[in-house]
């Protein structure tokens, strides 16, 4: 049964997603917000579509730590909805993404367009002062940033290296910044199409104050998180 639904939520996302890329088209043209808009739209059709075909339910916790204005947030990673869901949820998402998926047909368009922070990974010191700059840039026009601390993808209960982009953002930007913890990767894995019944939930946790040394900034990050997200875990 799970493998069946998980084939027919394949085929309706592809379909789902097509159908908004082709209204997008037009939007190119326009301002950002609208495309902005219409990928939240669409973002907020896939949650929709997961309840019904794979039994899953998202859950957002903490909304009264969720900022609406200028912002940075530090999001556990374990799956590609964690690129789906904030969008649903924040006023005006932006995420830091690798260099990489800018060769994905019509997604990297859509990134530069909406202003997404593109990062190279191989780009050293270089990669972090434009890292600093652009999300100077998006703060002033009052997005959230949102920067996956791991870099990558981990399967759930484990934890993978913080990378220094997140300390940089935090102290150049002279901002709270604001964990965010879930539980994705149980109900929607980083590799393969199978989608596991039950409740994916995201919670914001409260802000680490602005101002902290780097060490303390990044111990109190990944403590937060991590332990936040291993108690959904136990759930």
């Amino acid at each position: 049964m799970i493998l069946a639904r998980s084939l027919l939520f394949a085929v309706l996302f592809y379909i789902w997603s097509a159908a908004v890329a082709v209204a997008m088209l037009p939007m190119f043209l326009g301002a950002r917000r609208w495309l902005t808009a219409a990928t939240a739209f669409w973002a907020r059709g896939v949650i929709a579509m997961l309840r019904p075909v794979c039994g899953i339910r998202v859950e957002v916790r903490g909304r009264e730590h969720a900022p609406s204005g200028a912002a940075l947030i530090a999001a556990k990673h374990q799956c590609m909805f964690d690129t789906m869901a904030p969008l649903a949820v924040l006023a005006d998402a932006c995420f830091v993404m690798k260099q990489e998926l800018l060769r994905i047909p019509f997604y990297g368009a859509l990134a530069r367009k909406t202003a997404m922070i593109v990062v190279d990974r191989e780009g050293h010191s270089a990669a972090l002062r434009k890292l600093v700059a652009d999300a100077k840039d998006r703060i002033e026009s009052r997005r959230q940033v949102v920067i996956f601390p791991e870099g990558s993808r981990t399967p759930p209960g484990t934890t993978g290296q913080y990378k220094p982009g997140v300390a940089a953002l935090y102290r150049s930007l002279g901002l709270p910044c604001t964990p965010l913890a879930t539980n994705s990767g149980v109900h929607w894995p980083a590799h393969g199409f199978i989608r596991r019944p039950g409740v994916i939930v995201y919670q914001f946790l409260p802000s680490i104050p602005a101002g902290l040394h780097r060490g303390e900034f990044m111990r109190t990050l990944q403590e937060r998180i991590e332990t936040a997200s291993q108690a959904l875990l136990g759930e």
